[in-house]
């Protein structure tokens, strides 16, 4: 908490998102065909915790913030960073 409280205290952060639950039946993909699946993706051998959203100037000091995430020390795993699209 101490990691999202520093991104906070510098006004960056936007969301502070929620925990993705990784149970069967918690993730359908609806496709274009209108086609239903279980699960975010066809086969996964990892699952998606959850995810913040965050205020940066680059990707690269987004990729800095992130690298400071104590989950690397917790569990291991990774962290994905992308830009979004703000719609208005």
């Amino acid at each position: 908490m101490n990691w999202l409280a520093g991104i906070a205290s510098q006004n960056k952060l936007v969301d502070k998102g929620n925990t993705l639950l990784p149970f069967a039946g918690n993730a359908k993909t609806i496709q274009s065909n209108n086609v239903i699946t279980d699960g975010a993706y066809t086969e996964i051998k990892e699952f998606i915790s959850g995810y913040i959203v965050i205020k940066a100037d680059t990707i690269d000091e987004a990729v800095e913030m992130a690298k400071a995430n104590p989950i690397f020390d917790q569990v291991g795993g990774s962290i994905e960073v992308r830009e979004v699209l703000q719609r208005d």
